[in-house]
């Protein structure tokens, strides 16, 4: 599918309801700004677009997920590679221009991680919890168990996405990282039948409230 195609004409989203060509979730998204983006799974393509994305992050943007990228582009490059190899991941995309990223890892687990990220400028209009869902789509037609998440205790946007989507906190725990100790958030996510489903739908049918 074309990025473009989020202009198709014929599409009409009031009417839609999916086909069994269709990916767990419709790929056609419109933000609470009212732009359209499209989410399909990333390609090698991307990768130039991804790099940017992080590199482009200030040291106090916050990832949702415990994956967080390293300094420096050729960095950046390698933990992505490593990353997308060993998971099942997602962009936010619109004539050509990545402002979200998302995925599941390890793809063999019963229970992957989520981690997402949305460029700063595009936040709090519903792209990263649009792209949380799509991997939670994916990891349900794929009989993942459940989705696992890790974030900072103060991590409000990744808390809040976790949330959003129905993650429940498992554990607190501390670790340490280059600026001192840091609470966290382990969060897990039950893929079950009901909710799965819920995913699946288009999202013109979801009636959420923007979101991180």
């Amino acid at each position: 599918m074309a990025d473009a195609d989020y202009r198709c004409a014929y599409w009409k989203p009031g009417a839609c309801e999916g086909s069994p060509h269709c990916p767990p979730r419709c790929p056609r998204f419109v933000d609470s700004d009212g732009e359209p983006w499209l989410v399909r799974p990333a390609v090698e393509s991307d990768r130039d677009a991804l790099v940017d994305l992080y590199a482009d992050a200030s040291p106090s943007d916050r990832v949702g997920g415990r994956a967080v990228p390293p300094g420096g582009r050729t960095r950046i490059a390698e933990w992505l590679a490593d990353l997308v190899a060993d998971g099942c991941d997602v962009v936010a995309v619109r004539d050509g221009h990545v402002v979200g990223h998302a995925l599941y890892a390890p793809t063999d687990a019963a229970e992957p991680e989520l981690t997402a990220f949305v460029r700063p400028g595009y936040r709090r209009r519903g792209i990263g919890t649009e792209l949380a869902k799509h991997v939670a789509a994916t990891a349900a037609a794929a009989d993942r168990d459940a989705l696992a998440a890790v974030t900072d205790a103060d991590d409000d946007a990744g808390r809040g996405l976790c949330e959003c989507l129905g993650f429940e906190i498992v554990e607190q725990f501390s670790y340490e990282r280059r600026d001192g100790g840091v609470d966290a958030l382990r969060l897990r996510l039950p893929l079950s039948d009901s909710l799965a489903e819920a995913f699946q739908c288009p999202p013109i049918f979801r009636g959420d409230d923007p979101e991180p």
